[in-house]
């Protein structure tokens, strides 16, 4: 899969995160991305990818019904996400950041009692074009 995606701006690696999230293969999703950011760790997209696999892991957490891990996760990955510009690697990151206030909302409303995940509610990503 990760293949169709070579030759791009960026890496085929985090194309690929983006179309396994989108179709909610949250776990490959995470997987795929770890491929890209495990070199890249301490550099300068490392907590960036990392805050995107958390944000992947957050999901896989709720489609295993686990509510409060899920809101761990997208506690860390809001603070991770929150040291970069409002646009970085062609993601707005704001949006992002306001997905992910969105679904810790819908949690903390309901007392981490009901899963706001659904099959018509699920999130999706999109890479803002080049200029």
């Amino acid at each position: 899969m990760v293949e169709t995606f070579r030759g791009r701006e960026q890496a085929a690696h985090y194309h690929g995160y983006f179309d396994c999230f989108n179709r909610r293969q949250f776990y490959e999703a995470h997987e795929v991305l770890e491929d890209l950011w495990l070199p890249d760790r301490r550099g300068p997209n490392g907590d960036f990818y990392k805050a995107l696999i958390q944000l992947a892991g957050a999901f896989v957490h709720l489609q295993k019904n686990r509510l409060r891990p899920a809101d761990a996760l997208f506690q860390l990955a809001q603070a991770n996400l929150e040291k970069y510009p409002s646009v970085h690697e062609q993601l707005d990151v704001s949006g992002v950041l306001r997905l992910i206030a969105g679904w810790r909302r819908q949690l903390a409303a309901v007392d981490f009692t009901l899963n706001p995940l659904t099959a018509a509610s699920g999130p999706q990503l999109a890479l803002l074009k080049s200029p």
